[in-house]
């Protein structure tokens, strides 16, 4: 069974940084396209940017520049830096993995920015 496990979430100051990290067990982690959600209160959850099983990425626009996705295949691990962080960045932040028909989710940690 596949299993997605999010760390590293918590409060920081407006511009500050924060490293999101997420461990996937139960398969092989190189198969599998990546990404990372958020979720805001009343809000619909969204693509903040998203790593192929080739390296390829994508950001969404509010966090080009900001935000950088990577992942470590050795490791099973998919992170998110995050730096110059905003109070508009607050939200539950879930990993997801896709293969084929098969998607995957982890359960979310909460990234609050805030002075």
């Amino acid at each position: 069974q596949v299993q997605l496990v999010e760390s590293g979430g918590g409060l920081v100051q407006p511009g500050g940084s924060l490293r999101l990290s997420c461990v996937v067990s139960g398969s092989i982690f190189s198969i599998f396209d990546m990404g990372w959600y958020r979720q805001a209160p009343g809000k619909q959850r969204e693509l903040v940017a998203a790593i192929t099983r080739g390296g390829i990425t994508n950001y969404a626009t509010s966090v080009k520049g900001r935000f950088s996705i990577s992942r470590d295949s050795a490791k099973n691990t998919l992170y998110l830096q995050m730096n110059s962080l905003k109070p508009e960045d607050t939200a539950v932040y879930y990993c997801n993995a896709q293969r084929l028909a098969f998607e995957y989710w982890g359960q979310g940690t909460q990234v609050t920015v805030s002075s």
